[in-house]
């Protein structure tokens, strides 16, 4: 497993799901791990499996898409530990499951405030801080809808093609600065967001259709997002920026 021993690593949306599983890989891996989600008792939770299992867990509660308030949660880290290694802005909510006709402004103007705004709010004050330090990693969840579509998506369609587009365009603008900006591209993978939308009667009908476009046979698990973020975290990723990595079961294949 990579190394990222001492190093302070934030971690959003980390109350469940991805970013649950990955504070645990992360703190395993040697990382005091700085837990960022809204959902206060979810990151509770998560601090709790991580200390109970030997690792060094510190939590923030913070909404993403408020942008003094991500200035602050990096401020913090910064104070309280030096500096700031690297990010993992994996906090997002699923597509509001309508046509593009039927989208009100509202819920479109929610999901792209979340998944694409609120990486960039991440993404401009770890940047920062990391200026100041000497460099970092930065890795953005995106999506295998960041380069194709499903029906009834468009929102989600739209912010997750936003964060491959702005992680391409801050890995040019600090690359001889070393700092590192990439993504991961997550097929469907078992989380209580998908748990959400699987019940949803228009994804209901997707459902097997979408398992079998999986050539792996199945649908992903969290800890297998995290072992490519804790990769792409990592030195051993250190000739890496830039990228969108597929970790899709083969969904892009087809």
């Amino acid at each position: 497993m990579s190394n990222l021993n001492d190093r302070n690593i934030i971690i959003t949306g980390a109350s469940g799901g991805i970013g649950r599983a990955s504070a645990l890989l992360f703190a395993k891996a040697g990382a005091r791990v700085v837990l960022l989600d809204r959902d206060v008792p979810g990151i509770e939770e998560t601090a709790g499996l991580v200390t109970g299992g030997g690792g060094k867990a510190y939590l923030i509660p913070c909404d993403i898409t408020d942008e003094d308030a991500v200035s602050h949660a990096v401020n913090d880290v910064v104070k309280q530990f030096g500096r700031l290694h690297g990010a993992f802005n994996n906090a997002g909510v699923e597509h509001t499951n309508l046509p593009l006709h039927e989208l009100s402004a509202a819920a479109w103007d929610r999901v792209l405030k979340i998944d694409l705004t609120g990486v960039f709010y991440c993404m401009k004050h770890q940047i920062r801080a990391m200026l100041e330090s000497g460099g970092g990693s930065i890795v953005n969840t995106a999506s295998a809808l960041g380069t194709v579509a499903i029906s009834a998506a468009s929102d989600y369609v739209a912010a997750k093609h936003g964060v491959i587009g702005i992680t391409k365009g801050a890995a040019v603008d600090y690359g001889t600065q070393n700092i590192r900006v990439n993504a991961i591209m997550p097929g469907i993978v078992e989380t209580p967001m998908v748990a959400r939308v699987s019940a949803e009667p228009h994804f209901a009908k997707q459902y097997q259709a979408l398992r079998e476009r999986h050539p792996i046979g199945r649908f992903g698990k969290p800890e297998e997002i995290a072992k490519a973020a804790i990769w792409l975290l990592s030195d051993d990723s250190s000739f890496v920026t830039g990228t969108a990595l597929a970790v899709d079961g083969g969904y892009l294949s087809i």
